[in-house]
């Protein structure tokens, strides 16, 4: 499920200044994981952005975490 929901999420020169963004649209990876971190719910966040997934956020967290694996593994080592 893991590799499925990072599917989502993609990396783009040309969409949003090449942050990470779900589906290689405008919805930038950061600024949805804010609304969650601000108490936003996922259902608050797909009924304000209806063309988004409850996929694509869960996406947002997994990506979130996997980066923060990746930076901790780098501190360790």
């Amino acid at each position: 499920m893991e590799t499925v929901l990072l599917g989502r999420i993609t990396l783009n020169p040309n969409v949003g200044h090449g942050k990470p963004t779900v589906r290689n649209t405008r919805y930038l990876v950061e600024g949805l994981l804010e609304y969650l971190a601000a108490g936003d719910s996922i259902d608050e966040v797909l009924e304000a952005f209806p063309d988004l997934e409850q996929e694509d956020l869960l996406a947002c967290i997994q990506y979130a975490l996997a980066t923060l694996k990746v930076k901790s593994a780098n501190l360790a080592a």
